[in-house]
């Protein structure tokens, strides 16, 4: 019955376009209340400690990183470097959006925040050089996974402290998932601009223009190297260098190249407040809500449900895969992953299945997530930055969502692709 009112509350709330964190919040507040298990002292316990973590620390600080670099010249400098690098080839402007993508998801950490970063200087160009907005938004959309898969990726951290795995180790077994999903958007997007002759730029530049370019990108192309090369060259945690990564933005926007404005910072702080503010909460409500699943058993007997029904680690993985496509549509992707690791994980690993990978598999399944109706946020910001419909990016971003399926099945029954970096590193 506690089981019933908790999931019945949830989807009810839900429907009536409640926030997500709200739901959460009140229908762990009405399950608890009703079991009568535990006080009311327990929901405002376990809001204050869900969130009273070190590792956690890192995500407010990645999300005012990423705003710094957006808003300090970066993105449009990674642009530059991309239009002398491909501009010329059929399909110019497309390979950019998803190589520039895949450099601002390494500064980013968020889906929407890269689709909107990229969108914004990109989507313009492309409909001035006659690529359809559904081909290009649909396509910016969909690179923009890419921010929660390459690392840093604010959902691997909340995995990481869900499931109790290194954020290193996680965050080194993103890099060629990341790297296999950005080839296969750029493969798709090269066959659609040849079949559809979406040609480049004429212009065809010297080695003195591509070295000017590089030159003036050096402190954006820096950053990945700087952030990774530290959390895995042992110099500082994941957390520590989410705080040099808002350090390095703010000195490279304001004195570097002087593009961040010391009368924006109050707006740039206070957006990453309300951002991080808003994860912060979801956090904590997702957390109870998974703690009231614990006392009521819930994860052990699915588990046992599913082992009963399939020892086999490749139907299992089908079906928890075909189970995250389906939430992911629906519901908020650290909320998923807060809510979904207690329930799944102690399956996979039952079956022998390496918690890392499967953190990698459970955050494409939920990238995937981003860009498939109805709570597809990054078709949202897409269509909100590109002035178009949801409908005709829905239609866009199908092709990119098919290779995206792909590089999912591939991974998930392939696990040295994720595991061989860490492993590399002796994690």
């Amino acid at each position: 019955m506690i089981s019933l009112l908790l999931f019945g509350l949830f989807v009810v709330l839900m429907l009536t376009s409640v926030p997500i964190a709200i739901s959460l919040g009140l229908a762990a507040t009405g399950a608890l209340l009703y079991s009568g298990k535990v006080s009311s002292s327990f929901i405002a316990q376990g809001l204050v400690t869900s969130i009273d973590s070190f590792p956690l620390m890192a995500v407010p600080f990645f999300i005012l990183a990423g705003d710094l670099m957006g808003h300090g010249g970066l993105s449009k400098r990674l642009l530059n470097v991309g239009n002398v690098l491909f501009g010329r080839f059929t399909g110019g402007l497309a390979i950019i959006a998803v190589v520039t993508c895949m450099f601002f998801a390494a500064i980013s950490g968020s889906g929407p925040a890269t689709v909107a970063a990229v969108g914004t200087i990109l989507l313009p160009a492309m409909t001035r050089d006659g690529y359809p907005k559904g081909f290009s938004i649909g396509l910016v959309a969909s690179a923009g996974c890419m921010g929660i898969i390459i690392p840093p990726s604010i959902p691997m951290v909340i995995y990481a402290t869900s499931s109790n795995v290194s954020i290193s180790e996680m965050f080194l077994a993103g890099v060629i998932p990341g790297l296999l999903i950005g080839l296969s958007l750029i493969l798709v997007a090269y066959y659609k601009s040849k079949k559809n002759n979406y040609r480049g730029a004429h212009k065809k530049y010297t080695g003195r223009e591509i070295m000017a370019a590089i030159n003036d990108a050096k402190w954006a192309l820096l950053v990945p190297a700087i952030i990774l090369g530290g959390i895995y060259g042992g110099v500082f945690t994941p957390t520590e260098a989410a705080a040099v990564g808002v350090i390095y933005g703010f000195i490279v926007g304001v004195f570097v190249y002087k593009e961040l404005q010391f009368k924006d910072l109050y707006k740039i702080i206070a957006g990453s407040a309300l951002t991080s503010a808003s994860v912060m909460i979801i956090v904590g409500t997702a957390t109870i809500f998974g703690r009231v699943l614990a006392i009521e058993r819930i994860p052990v007997m699915i588990a046992e449900s599913i082992v009963q029904l399939t020892d086999s680690p490749m139907f299992i993985l089908l079906l928890i895969n075909l189970l995250l496509l389906f939430v992911g549509m629906f519901m908020e992707t650290l909320a998923a992953i807060i809510i979904l690791t207690p329930i799944l994980l102690p399956v996979v690993v039952a079956v022998g299945v390496d918690p890392v990978h499967f953190g990698i598999v459970m955050i494409v399944n939920l990238a995937i997530g981003l860009v498939t109706p109805p709570v597809g946020v990054n078709l949202f910001v897409g269509a909100r930055v590109g002035g178009s419909t949801l409908e005709i990016v829905s239609r866009g971003s199908f092709p990119f969502l098919i290779a995206m399926f792909v590089v999912l099945i591939l991974l998930t029954y392939v696990p040295s692709l994720t595991l061989f970096l860490p492993n590399l590193m002796g994690m």
